[in-house]
């Protein structure tokens, strides 16, 4: 409503719908668009979304079972390899007795012993048979076989203890691997909770080891966009520049290239959104848990990502809308 010559007039858009939803369109000369064709037109045509950097590993470790640390062989901040030893239980004891099954495990003399009394059984049995019934009678025969027999059980029966003294041995020997924490990822040690000297308690976590090269990041993507995007699509990502104390800024704005590595299975109802997770490289070492903006660029767009996309929509006949006013 507008006041001219001191009376109320209704302004009137000009193609006859409310004022503020057809300004734009008044503008642009989209008079007689279908609604459908207008929201085309005037939509963004690429997806940005603010979301937060997270390691792409990130693992806390701890010991299965309590006990003293022995050694801490890694400090915080330090880059670590896959499979490197950071922290050691105090095993004095443990190696004492692994000594003593390592010696009961390589130790053969109950074996050979076993297996030569079989030989002996077997010899004398061969030679009562060659006597014959001259100087032997059937009984003497069959106790000399029974011998040979239960000297072949004999054997068996150090062969299967020599086999338990060896797994014995690898048992305890995984046990001590246990009272050691490796790292099961390449990266860097954030955090160690105890020192060498102190008591840790079983499956209370000591170390944690992180990977930030790459990033992921966790964007959560409205469900109506989400559905034009896929594994393997490329995406561009804005690192939030450094702001110092005083409000300035020490640095521009990053910008990389991520691509996305999965795409939720299942919305979050309340949100109405869909989880999809990026990767980005990251070999500046920018720490994890900055805020980015990350753009997705559109189905079928032939813009790069971070780039506006362009979409294929019918262009109003401006003259058409100039004659018509």
């Amino acid at each position: 409503m507008r006041r001219i010559d001191g009376r109320k007039q209704s302004v009137r858009s000009c193609d006859g719908s409310a004022p503020a939803a057809a300004e734009r369109r008044c503008r642009w000369g989209l008079r007689a668009l279908p609604a459908a064709l207008v929201l085309a037109v005037t939509a963004v045509p690429g997806l940005a979304v603010e979301a937060i950097t997270k390691p792409s590993g990130d693992v806390k470790l701890a010991f299965v079972h309590p006990g003293l640390i022995g050694r801490v062989l890694v400090k915080e901040g330090q880059t670590v390899k896959a499979g490197q030893v950071l922290m050691e239980q105090d095993d004095s004891a443990e190696r004492l007795q692994l000594e003593q099954l390592q010696v009961q495990a390589e130790d053969l003399t109950k074996v050979e012993y076993a297996q030569a009394q079989l030989e002996q059984k077997q010899v004398y049995l061969k030679r009562i048979k060659e006597a014959g019934t001259l100087g032997t009678t059937p009984t003497e025969i069959e106790m000399a076989q029974l011998d040979v027999k239960v000297a072949e059980l004999s054997l068996r029966l150090a062969q299967f203890d020599h086999t338990q003294e060896q797994r014995k041995y690898q048992e305890d020997a995984a046990q001590i691997e246990r009272m050691r924490i490796r790292s099961p990822i390449a990266g860097k040690v954030e955090q160690i909770s105890l020192k060498a000297g102190e008591a840790a308690e079983a499956l209370s976590q000591i170390v944690r080891v992180v990977s930030i090269d790459p990033l992921w990041i966790d964007v959560p993507v409205a469900l109506g966009e989400a559905s034009g995007l896929s594994v393997g699509g490329q995406v561009g990502v804005v690192f939030a520049s450094n702001v110092l104390s005083d409000g300035t800024s020490s640095a521009p704005a990053a910008r990389a290239e991520g691509r996305i590595i999965h795409v939720g299975a299942v919305a979050d109802a309340a949100s109405n959104t869909l989880l999809v997770r990026v990767e980005v490289a990251n070999p500046a070492a920018r720490p994890a848990g900055e805020r980015v903006e990350v753009t997705f660029s559109s189905p079928g767009s032939s813009a790069g990502p971070g780039k506006p996309a362009t979409h294929p929509t019918t262009q109003p006949d401006m003259t058409s809308h100039s004659k018509n006013n």
